[in-house]
C-alpha cells in the first residue's frame, strides 16, 4: 500500500515506519510543527524555551532524520494557527472554566488526523499509520470498523483515539498495536534509527514542565488577556464554611490535596470548583466519590447511537481502572445557528467513583473483552 506515516521524531512513530518499509509498503512521511516556541509562553524563569519531547523543533529535525535514513519523502504540516485555535485555546478556557482538559484527545481526532487523512487523499495514500498503541479491525458483518485497546495495556492509548469517526477509522494504521514498547525499540535499534533510545514524552507538549497555570498566565498576558485571569477567593467547606482562601481556580483540580495551605484534622480535597462564585470546595475522600456523572460529545465507535442503555467498562482518566457502568442516552443539545448536534449521555457506576473531573474524556469499554472501545465522551459539570 501507499501509506502516509505520522512521524513526531519519537522512537515509536520512528518504529513504525521501519516496520511499514521493511513490510514493503511505499511511504510518504509527514510531520507537524504545531507550537511556535519562539513566541515567549512555554519558557522558565529565565525566558529559555522548555525541553519538550513531543512536537518541538527538535522533534521536527529528529523526525526528517530517520525519514533520511529510511530514504523516504518528508514533509513538515504547519498547523501552528490551527492548533491554537482548536486546541491550545480551548485548554486555557476549559481551565478558566473550572475544569480540567486533556487536549491530546482533541489533537488527535481534530487537527492530527483530520489533517493528515486530508493530505494522504490529496497524495492518493490508502491509509494513515501512527505509532499509537491501539488496533482498528474492520467487521465485514457489521460493515463497521472496530477501534481496540493495544495488546500492552499500559501503553494501549486507545484512551485519545475515542473522536474518530468511521471515516478515519477506515485508513488509520497502527502497527505497533500489538507490540510491546522493548520490542518497539529493538525494531528501531535493528534499523539504527537515531530515534531508538529517546526518552518518551510524558506531558502535554506546549506545556512540558506540567506548570499548567503559570502557562496560562504567560499566555493571557502575552495576548494582552491578563484582565481573564482567574482572581484569588474563597475555599469553602462542603458545609458551606470558608476555611480559607486561594489564587484562582485556574490552579486547583478536582481531588488535589497538596497546595490548599488549611490545616485539619484530616485531609481535604478539592471537590467541585465553583466559577460563578469564584470558590474552591473541599471536603474529606469519601466526598470525592460519584456515582454517575453526564458526558456531551459522545462518540459511538462500535455500533451507531443506541436508543436503549449501554452496559459497559467505563474510564474517566487515563490510569483510571475501567468500572462496570450503565450508560443512558441522552436528548441531544442542538446548536441552532451552527447547525450542531451534540449528543450526550448519564453514566451510571455499579459503585461510587473517584475524583470525576469535568473537562476530562471518559471512555467506554465492551463489557466482555473490556478491549474493544464501544464509544467515548466529555465529562461535563451536573
Amino acid at each position: 500500500m501507499k501509506i502516509a506515516v505520522a512521524m513526531s521524531g519519537g522512537v515509536d512513530s520512528s518504529a513504525a515506519a521501519a516496520l511499514l518499509k521493511e513490510q514493503g509498503h511505499e511511504l510518504v512521511g509527514f510531520t507537524m510543527q504545531l507550537w511556535n516556541q519562539r513566541r515567549g509562553i512555554s519558557v522558565d524563569e529565565n525566558g529559555d524555551p522548555l525541553p519538550s519531547r513531543c512536537c518541538s523543533l527538535d522533534d521536527v529535525y529528529d523526525a526528517r532524520r530517520v525519514a533520511d535514513s529510511l530514504g523516504i519523502p518528508f514533509y513538515v504540516l504547519n498547523l501552528e494557527k490551527d492548533f491554537e485555535r482548536d486546541v491550545v485555546e480551548p485548554f486555557v478556557q476549559s481551565y478558566l472554566s473550572g475544569e480540567t482538559p486533556i487536549p491530546c484527545v482533541a489533537c488527535n481526532s481534530r487537527l492530527k488526523f483530520a489533517s493528515l487523512d486530508r493530505m494522504a487523499v490529496s497524495l492518493g495514500c490508502e491509509k494513515v499509520a501512527t505509532g499509537h498503541y491501539a488496533r482498528v479491525e474492520y467487521d465485514e458483518a457489521a460493515n463497521r470498523y472496530r477501534l481496540f485497546r493495544g495488546k500492552n495495556h499500559w501503553k494501549d492509548q486507545s484512551y485519545f483515539l475515542w473522536e474518530l469517526n468511521q471515516e478515519q477509522l477506515s485508513r488509520s494504521y497502527f502497527p505497533l498495536g500489538d507490540m510491546l514498547k522493548s520490542e518497539v525499540r529493538d525494531i528501531a535499534r535493528d534499523a539504527n534509527l537515531y530515534t531508538a533510545d529517546k526518552q518518551e514524552s510524558q506531558e502535554i507538549c506546549f506545556v512540558p514542565d506540567g506548570k499548567y497555570s503559570e502557562f496560562i498566565d504567560r499566555y493571557l498576558d502575552h495576548e494582552g488577556r491578563e484582565g481573564e485571569i482567574p482572581e484569588a477567593g474563597e475555599i469553602v467547606s462542603t458545609a458551606g464554611d470558608v476555611i480559607g482562601s486561594h489564587t484562582g481556580i485556574h490552579r486547583y483540580t478536582i481531588g488535589q490535596r497538596r497546595g490548599l495551605g488549611i490545616a485539619h484534622e484530616k485531609p481535604l480535597y478539592v471537590v467541585q470548583i465553583e466559577r460563578a462564585k469564584n470558590q474552591i470546595i473541599v471536603g474529606e475522600m469519601d466526598e470525592l466519590e460519584q456515582i454517575e456523572f453526564t458526558a456531551k460529545g459522545v462518540n459511538w465507535v462500535a455500533f451507531d447511537e443506541p436508543s436503549q442503555p449501554v452496559r459497559a467498562l467505563v474510564k474517566v482518566r487515563y490510569r483510571h481502572d475501567p468500572a462496570l457502568a450503565t450508560i443512558h442516552p441522552l436528548e441531544a443539545d442542538e446548536i441552532a445557528d451552527k447547525n450542531v448536534r451534540v449528543p450526550r449521555a448519564r453514566i451510571v457506576f455499579d459503585e461510587p467513583q473517584r475524583a470525576i473531573t469535568p473537562g476530562q474524556a471518559t471512555i467506554f469499554y465492551d463489557v466482555e473483552t473490556a478491549e474493544e472501545v464501544v464509544g467515548g465522551g466529555w465529562i461535563v459539570r451536573t
